[in-house]
């Protein structure tokens, strides 16, 4: 079987070895339910309780402001939803940007069915929200600003110490959507000055179906799922055990290694592009080049289409995307480009490879050396 070369580390990420065997006792031996008195489940318990603790170390919260939920879009959605509902009676008004994931802005479409105002702020060229719009939109009735730490696609990264000025000055909560940066970047919540924070097991090698949200303490929000009274009342449903214990690790992992993780990252990814810009003609570098994730390269070809691009680097053994994983199964080119502004002809032939740390140069050059022949072969054939 031919080797597969995986670039698609904002999709997914594989889960780390140490990860994997510090879940393994509690899907098997270590199985009792959290809820439950007796030893196994009081040990459960305590697991969770450990991993808690790892996942606030990482963003340096406080071990009771860290609710474990289902994934990343699930901790959105308790976050928006949680605070419009709490707050309804204040104000019916939330703030969000264009490029937000899709779990930020169909939370926030779901809520304008409800009554709610939503605003969605323009970002410039590179993908950075507009400031001085942000401002202007808060009124009276604004309950919340939800504005992600890193975009998913083009990587950039927002100003939210920023954005956390102007919504303090107005009192007003701010939520930010941090499953792509969470074990990219450092990230210091007291720092940021955010309310909220959504972060993802498995963009940071824990498994899927994992996530978290911090909720600062003192900020009040509705829960929107029934149940028992797991997570302080605020997330119904049995604890998910192994994968809680297995993002405490990854979050562990992740804080130890940070400074390495993102200085070879950096070194990757400034590599790859500096070579693909002196080799393939016609192509443009999306988002900051300087203030973006530092794993996240996207790359628009012209005269190329996305869709063929992938397929032949399939071929190829090499997995990437042209986007969000969320949004693959859509025609529409990303909402993420157009509204940086980006056309038609470049839109189309955007590519998204996301490097890891099982990348190594070898395979960062065979990636190099594939779009080469493939870019040239597809526009000869046009």
């Amino acid at each position: 079987m031919e080797k597969i070369r995986y670039f698609d580390n904002a999709a997914t990420t594989k889960i780390n070895d140490e990860v994997f065997r510090t879940m393994l006792p509690y899907l098997t031996i270590q199985y009792g339910n959290p809820s439950s008195i007796y030893s196994i489940g009081r040990e459960a318990k305590r697991e969770i309780e450990n991993a808690r603790k790892k996942v606030a170390q990482l963003i340096n919260a406080r071990t009771n402001e860290i609710y474990f939920t289902g994934c990343g879009s699930e901790s959105d959605n308790m976050a928006i939803k949680g605070v419009a509902y709490t707050n309804k009676d204040k104000g019916n008004h939330i703030i969000t940007s264009k490029i937000e994931h899709p779990a930020v802005l169909n939370s926030c479409k779901f809520l304008e069915k409800q009554g709610f105002k939503i605003s969605y702020i323009n970002v410039d060229e590179n993908g950075v929200i507009n400031l001085q719009e942000l401002a202007n939109s808060i009124n009276e009735s604004t309950i919340l600003i939800s504005i992600m730490l890193a975009n998913n696609e083009i990587g950039t990264i927002q100003p939210i110490e920023k954005i956390s000025k102007i919504a303090k000055d107005k009192g007003i909560l701010l939520h930010t959507d941090a499953v792509q940066a969470c074990g990219n970047i450092p990230i210091d919540v007291s720092k940021l000055g955010v309310d909220m924070l959504s972060l993802s097991g498995h963009k940071l090698h824990a498994p899927k179906g994992i996530g978290a949200l911090y909720i600062k303490s003192g900020t009040e929000i509705e829960k929107f799922m029934d149940g028992g009274h797991q997570e302080k009342d605020k997330r119904a449903g049995t604890e998910n055990v192994a994968s809680i214990v297995g993002l405490g690790k990854a979050c562990e992992i992740a804080n130890k290694n940070m400074t390495e993780h993102v200085k070879y990252l950096e070194e990757i990814r400034n590599y790859f592009i500096q070579k693909i810009e002196e080799r393939i003609p016609q192509i443009k570098l999306n988002g900051d080049r300087e203030n973006r994730l530092p794993g996240n390269a996207n790359v628009s070809f012209k005269d190329v289409d996305g869709g063929e691009l992938l397929l032949k680097l399939d071929s190829k053994g090499i997995c990437a995307s042209t986007g969000s994983a969320c949004s693959s199964g859509s025609s529409a080119p990303s909402h993420v480009l157009v509204a940086t502004g980006l056309s038609d002809e470049w839109t189309k032939g955007a590519l998204r490879i996301t490097f890891g740390e099982d990348n190594e140069k070898e395979d960062v050059d065979y990636l190099i050396d594939s779009l080469v022949e493939i870019v040239e072969q597809i526009r000869k054939n046009k």
